[in-house]
This record gives structure tokens, C-alpha cells and sequence, in this order.
């Protein structure tokens, strides 16, 4: 709750309730420091960390860490299935804003001021933290291979979405009650292509999605997917957006994309940067 911070939250927020989700997997040794720098930031009400059974002290260290309430799987559920289960906590715990924020520290919390705010006053209902605006990306140690395929990625998603992002592959994202709870989340991937899913049904409806420049950090305690992975995962996308596409044409529909939710395209994407 917010008294155990130990800096006062702005006022300007003080109606609506920011909490922060963390999808854990193998993250003991770089938690504590994504941890305090939530903290320092002085806008968070409770932070709820949900661990995918990992193989290390990831649960005994959130454990240690004042205010964080953690939730341990108890299989396994991939990426996307824990996503699920923060947004439900967050949900429950009566959020009015989420942040899902990676605890591996690839991402820096001192962005959340910047997202609570475009979402608190009501400027955008979704924000991206983007490695590629600013040129934060390929500075910070992305792979070549990898920023190169998300570009790619990002080109042909947007061509299928009708949008105009920067990058769909973000794993830093706040998000709005009312975005979580008009999206079918159950229905979407366990693994990683959840994210995309996600934002593609965001656009379905009509929601405008603002984004952040983020730098960002590669090194070995961050997490990341193999090359296999990223493959499946790259598919996955353009499959993603192929099925929106023809749904909006009405050739094809999904449980993804229910055609009651879907909103004149013009509606949504629009483009914000801060």
C-alpha cells in the first residue's frame, strides 16, 4: 500500500491507483535493483511480482523485498500465461493503472513517471516504452540480427494493423483498467507472441496507444529468447496481424478479434512520444 513508500505520491494521481507487474522468471540477481528503482520513483501503490516457477532464488528474494506481494506458479505457464495472471492480480487488486515492467532490469522504472502520467490524464490508454526511438536500441546492445528483424517485424505489422509504432516488441507497457478489462486475454498465446497479440486486440478496439523513449540495457542476466524462438515468435506476429487484417475486411474471423469489438481503423494507433 502506499505506506510502506517512502515518497509521497503526487497529487495529481492520487485517484487513481498505479501498480506495477512484474513477470518473473530467473531474475534473483538483477530483482532487487528493477525493485528499488520502482520505488525511487515515488508514483507506485503496490507492486506484485508472479514467478513462473523459476530455477534460482527469484521467490526468496521477492520475499525479502518490502511490499511486493508474489504469486509462484505452480507449472510452469510461459510468458504470456504469467502476463495473465499479473493483469488478473493487478485487476483484483483494484489497479487503475498497470505497468508491466521486466525484472531482469533490461528496462529502466524512472520511465513510469512519463507513462502514469500520459495514461493518468487521460491522454492515451496504452503506453510503449520503445528501444528504437531514440536510437536506444542498437547503443544499449541489441543484436544486430535482432534489431534488424524487428524493424522488419515492425514494417510489415504496421502495414497489417494500420498503425504507426515504432516497435510492437517491447516487454516495458502500462496500460489503463479499462484497456484490461475490455480485452479477451484468455484467448490469447501462453508464449511469447501474447505481447503482440495484445496490442493488435488493443487496436481492434479502437484504443490509441502512445509511446516512451526507452533506452535499454543487454547483458547476460537479461532475459531474451533464442534464435528458434524468435523465429516462431516472428511468424507468430505476422500471423497475428494477417487475421486482424481480414477481419477487418470481414473475410475471416477469429476468437482473437470478436467483430462486435472492432472500431473504424482511423480510431486507432495514433503515435505520441515523450
Amino acid at each position: 500500500m502506499r505506506g510502506d513508500f517512502s515518497v509521497t505520491v503526487d497529487l495529481m494521481f492520487r485517484d487513481k491507483k498505479v501498480v506495477v507487474v512484474m513477470p518473473a522468471y530467473n531474475a534473483a540477481r538483477t530483482l532487487r535493483q528493477t525493485y528499488d528503482e520502482v520505488r525511487q520513483q515515488g508514483l507506485v501503490d503496490a507492486i506484485i511480482l508472479v514467478d513462473d516457477r523459476s530455477r534460482d532464488d527469484t521467490v526468496a528474494v521477492a520475499r525479502g523485498l518490502e511490499g511486493v506481494q508474489v504469486h509462484v506458479h505452480e507449472v510452469n505457464k510461459g510468458y504470456g500465461g504469467n502476463q495473465k495472471t499479473c493483469y488478473r492480480l493487478a485487476l483484483e487488486a483494484g489497479a487503475d493503472i498497470v505497468i508491466m515492467i521486466h525484472p531482469d532490469y533490461q528496462y529502466t522504472p524512472k520511465l513510469i513517471p512519463a507513462m502514469v502520467s500520459i495514461i493518468g490524464n487521460g491522454l492515451h490508454p496504452c503506453v510503449l516504452g520503445s528501444r528504437i526511438l531514440g536510437g536506444y536500441a542498437l547503443k544499449g546492445g541489441m543484436p544486430l540480427w535482432k534489431y534488424v528483424s524487428n524493424r522488419w517485424l515492425t514494417f510489415m505489422e504496421n502495414l497489417l494493423l494500420g498503425a504507426k509504432l515504432s516497435e510492437y516488441h517491447t516487454g516495458y507497457r502500462a496500460f489503463s483498467r479499462e484497456v484490461l478489462e475490455r480485452l479477451h486475454l484468455a484467448n490469447n498465446s501462453d508464449d511469447f507472441v501474447f505481447d503482440n497479440q495484445m496490442l493488435a486486440q488493443i487496436l481492434w478496439h479502437g484504443f490509441t496507444i502512445a509511446e516512451v523513449s526507452c533506452p535499454t540495457k543487454y547483458f547476460p542476466e537479461a532475459s531474451s529468447i533464442n534464435l528458434r524462438r524468435s523465429i516462431r515468435y516472428g511468424f507468430g506476429c505476422l500471423w497475428t496481424g494477417l487475421v486482424f487484417r481480414l477481419g477487418k475486411i470481414g473475410v475471416w474471423h477469429s476468437k482473437l478479434f470478436d467483430p462486435r469489438d472492432s472500431v473504424p481503423q482511423k480510431a486507432a494507433g495514433q503515435l505520441t512520444t515523450a
